[in-house]
């Protein structure tokens, strides 16, 4: 079996490489018509370069798995704003997904916290369906949009968790068939376990990406290696192997937050869990130190008996 590993949005590696330069709605209120123009432009053309910038960076060090910024274009759903991004920026949408395909990379978007299905409230809905919308509009404009997934939680209990996850099944249907056909779901750290979060993607057919971290944190009742037939299940049909998160605490105090870079020792219980299991998978790392942590982790996993590296970050196991 083979895991593969990746990283988040921007490489430390790399000299100025951020890909999510934004503008605030506030500074872009005290600029002209032209003023506006010119700095939107200017930005996502900055953020859509330094993404092609870290997907030779990735190609180059064997890193197949990326999760794109979702701040690409600045202030891309504001009500007041939403502009038209993808025209002037086509050959560069198109360059980043001919870069991806050519070079069987698997990439995805993570949609804010904010981007929610369980609330009561009619224009959160709205506005999720907007975020979804836009970053699909991403993928389509890069010819992805068959193949990468758009990843969200499943959102706020609001005091009572049994309507909430009614709410969710209502409002989520309400995305059109191509988008809720590339997302998929993960479990949070503080309301929705696996086992939760596990049985909404299998009633709305999507794939679950397991977080370890908030499992961790937020673990639920039974044991986890119990999930990994279903969890495997759900991504039957989509020709790529399961996802998974993974970070580490940053503190005993601050548990839930990602550490900079992936404990060993906190991860191996995880990847033995994975290894026992047998098949192949994908494992993002959540990690502030980015690439540099996937990187470190895969460096240390390679020393452990039965691991052999064949990639950049990549191990058979």
């Amino acid at each position: 079996m083979i895991l593969r590993f990746g990283y988040v949005s921007t490489a430390l590696s790399l000299w100025e490489a951020s890909p999510s330069r934004t503008l605030t709605f506030t500074n872009w209120k005290k600029l002209d018509k032209n003023s506006r123009k010119e700095k939107l432009y200017h930005l996502t053309e900055q953020n859509l370069t330094n993404t092609m910038r870290t997907l030779h960076y990735n190609i180059a060090h064997g890193i197949d798995i990326y999760r794109m910024s979702s701040s690409l274009v600045p202030l891309a759903t504001h009500p007041e704003v939403r502009w038209d991004f993808v025209t002037p920026f086509r050959h560069l949408f198109e360059e980043i997904g001919a870069m991806v395909q050519k070079n069987e990379l698997r990439v995805s978007f993570h949609p804010n916290q904010f981007t929610l299905f369980t609330s009561p409230q009619d224009h959160v809905t709205s506005n999720a369906i907007g975020d979804m919308t836009y970053h699909y509009e991403m993928l389509k404009a890069m010819g992805l949009h068959k193949e990468a997934t758009m990843n969200i939680h499943v959102g706020g209990a609001y005091g009572n968790k049994r309507e909430a996850i009614e709410r969710f099944d209502r409002n989520f249907v309400q995305l059109g068939k191509d988008i809720l056909r590339q997302t998929t779901l993960e479990n949070d750290d503080k309301t929705y376990t696996a086992e939760e979060t596990l049985q909404v993607c299998e009633k709305h057919g999507i794939p679950f990406v397991f977080d370890y971290h908030h499992h961790w944190a937020n673990p639920g009742e039974g044991a986890y290696e119990k999930l990994l037939p279903r969890i495997f299940a759900t991504w039957e049909g989509t020709g790529k192997p399961p996802k998974f998160h993974l970070s580490s605490p940053k503190s005993e105090k601050l548990y839930r937050a990602h550490a900079d870079y992936v404990e060993k020792d906190f991860a191996i219980d995880f990847i033995h869990a994975l290894k026992a299991y047998g098949e192949s998978a994908d494992i993002m790392i959540e990690a502030k130190a980015k690439d540099k942590a996937a990187l470190k982790l895969v460096d240390e996993l390679a020393k452990v008996r039965g691991y052999k590296r064949v990639n950049g970050v990549a191990i058979e196991v």
